[in-house]
């Protein structure tokens, strides 16, 4: 396959017009938007700059032969995006050095060009791109417009050769084909959106907003009064963020902007808590009402681009994209579905979403050797009343609904080594009050009945200790996890890193604990968090290859943690379903007696399914 590197340079206004004040869906498909000229090199040949009108340039594009050739460029989601709204071309494989990056130096590093190749030592990136904002192509000079070509061609360039260095470097295989998956559902959108009922919805979420300040009767001393809007939150039952002050080295309250768990507090499935939290913060609009706008201004403008981060977070997962986290769509409270619903398929085609079953859970106990309750997982047993009848110690078949939500919910919750003042807070944020005497006595039948996975924890610990002082250490079932000392991390079945950068130790009353350092800071890290991580992980992979398999005969259109969703003819439905549903029972031959298993549905919103 033939590999076509691209760069287009395009009209911006640093203030108004541009990808730092807009989203690439948003800014591609503005009239102002203008291509002033595109570099292109075919394999491994002389790089070409072409300039001139939109015809032209399409007629110079239209000469290569895209339906056997993979499109490569750093940053492709905006390159390729280009290349199929403005110019309807389309590539057979897209392959994006920026991707790459992340997937081998983790998403704690730059994935700058300049800084990429700075770090290869394969040359410098230009800058005489900042001396183009505001200009229109026909206002260059003809050397300006030759300085601008020049300064493209290098870049083109940097990103084959960089392209080229991480493939040697041994980036997976499979990991390409993901790549190209996630950029295909931004690049090639396929999915609708229900104008109508978005515009519905908005009308509602802000007449609700309204009404609910009103309720609220808060004035701006609430807002701006950590204690008073601590009192707030606390009314309406939510328990207030708190951080250690670097000031004082004290606890306090943590409803700063920048907090992260104040951010996430905007994001809460209570329409409540986002009104309070976009009123504290000076906003007009919460959390679901900017959403709202934002998939009403993109069905105005064409299908919906579906835009994914790949390997987003630490564990490889994918994340929201392009000012658009599809990521965490409410499936709860007020709004529960109501943009699912907004999201449709085509005429004559259906959306089949299918997500995997507690495949952490089931990865966790695998990975621990846990064989009881693997088999259990294996033979379609209730492990949640299991759990629940070790508890309550009654027999399974007398658990009440409400004990097996307690089963369930230490099932899921207590496997990462969770203590009892953390779980019983746990239980209480799902409506469930127990003691903290209860709470300790189920931590402690968990632990006692689950020995192997304990065991796993301490070995996590001891992994951690190997990564810091740069030895090798075992972790979990062999074969499937390798502790690499030497990039300062723990090699997936991918074949990429897990990383824990600049990993340190601290002494505490808890004895030697360890942080690494992230964007955000230092974070604290041991082994029943590397145990979430890593089994967050190896998840991960296997919904990777599931997807890979599912794309072979049916558009893998939008993924979710651990679901996967696909268009499919509607005349087919019944044998599509079966068929994802099978790939998604697989395991690769590295989880080779992990028993996994899905549920789907299907309909013609996303929010049917």
């Amino acid at each position: 396959m033939n590999i076509i590197t691209v760069d287009f340079e395009t009209y911006y206004e640093k203030s108004t017009f541009s990808l730092s004040k807009m989203t690439t869906e948003e800014y591609v498909r503005d009239d102002k938007f203008e291509v002033i000229g595109v570099g292109v090199k075919l394999n491994g040949g002389e790089t070409e700059w072409a300039s001139g009108t939109h015809e032209q340039i399409k007629d110079y594009l239209d000469s290569f032969s895209w339906a056997d050739s993979m499109m490569l460029a750093h940053n492709t989601a905006f390159d390729g995006f280009i290349l199929s709204q403005k110019f309807g071309i389309h590539a057979k494989a897209y392959a994006d050095t920026m991707c790459m990056a992340r997937g081998l130096h983790g998403v704690e590093s730059s994935a700058g060009l300049g800084s990429l190749v700075e770090a290869y030592k394969i040359g410098v990136k230009g800058d005489e791109v900042i001396a183009a904002s505001g200009k229109k192509r026909e206002e260059f000079t003809e050397e300006e417009l030759s300085r601008y070509g020049d300064y493209c061609i290098n870049d083109v360039n940097l990103t084959y050769k960089l392209f080229n260095v991480m493939v040697t470097h041994g980036f997976p295989k499979k990991e390409m084909k993901l790549i190209d998956l996630t950029l295909r559902m931004f690049i090639q959108p396929k999915l609708d959106l229900d104008l109508n009922l978005l515009e519905m919805h908005l009308r509602d979420v802000q007449d609700k907003k309204n009404m609910l300040l009103l309720q609220a009767d808060v004035d701006k001393t609430d807002l701006a009064s950590n204690p008073k809007f601590a009192a707030l939150l606390e009314k309406i039952g939510v328990k207030v963020p708190m951080k250690v002050s670097p000031t004082t080295n004290k606890e306090t309250y943590a409803l700063a902007k920048n907090d992260e768990e104040f951010k996430a507090l905007a994001e809460h499935p209570d329409v409540r808590v986002q009104a309070l939290v976009a009123a504290r913060l000076g906003t007009k609009s919460t959390l679901e009402e900017t959403r709202t706008e934002r998939f009403i201004g993109i069905a105005k403008r064409g299908l919906m681009p579906v835009p994914l981060k790949y390997y987003a977070a630490h564990t490889g997962r994918w994340g929201g994209s392009d000012s658009l986290n599809l990521q965490n769509l409410p499936s709860r409270g007020d709004n529960a579905g109501k943009l699912k619903k907004a999201i449709v398929a085509p005429e004559g085609y259906a959306i089949i979403d299918a997500d995997s079953s507690q495949i952490e859970a089931r990865v966790l106990a695998w990975l621990a050797g846990q064989n009881d309750l693997v088999e259990a997982f294996k033979n379609g047993e209730d492990v949640y009343k299991l759990m629940a009848s070790a508890i309550y110690g009654k027999d399974a078949t007398e658990i009440t609904k409400d004990e097996r939500f307690v089963g369930k919910t230490t099932i899921l919750g207590a496997g990462y080594g969770m203590g009892a003042i953390k779980f019983q807070a746990q239980l209480k944020t799902f409506g469930t009050a127990i003691t903290e005497g209860e709470s300790r006595h189920i931590i402690q039948i968990y632990r006692e009945t689950y020995p192997h996975i304990v065991m796993l924890w301490r070995q996590a610990q001891q992994a951690l200790e190997a990564i810091s002082k740069g030895y090798t250490a075992s972790l979990g079932r062999e074969g499937v996890l390798y502790i690499d000392p030497a990039e300062k991390g723990i090699r997936l079945p991918s074949g990429l890193l897990m990383r824990y950068e600049k990993l340190v130790p601290i002494r505490d009353d808890k004895g030697v604990q360890y942080q690494y350092k992230t964007r955000y800071g230092w974070n604290k890290i041991y082994g029943g968090k590397v145990i979430e991580n890593t089994c967050q992980a190896i998840a991960r992979c296997i919904i990777g290859e599931q997807m890979i398999n599912i794309s072979k005969r049916y558009d893998v259109v939008l993924t979710v943690h651990d679901a996967i969703a696909c268009l499919v003819p509607e005349a087919e439905v019944g044998e599509a379903q079966k068929f994802i549903e099978d790939s998604m029972r697989w395991t690769p031959e590295w989880a080779e007696g992990l028993p996994v298993n899905c549920e789907s549905g299907y309909g013609k919103s996303y929010g049917d399914c």
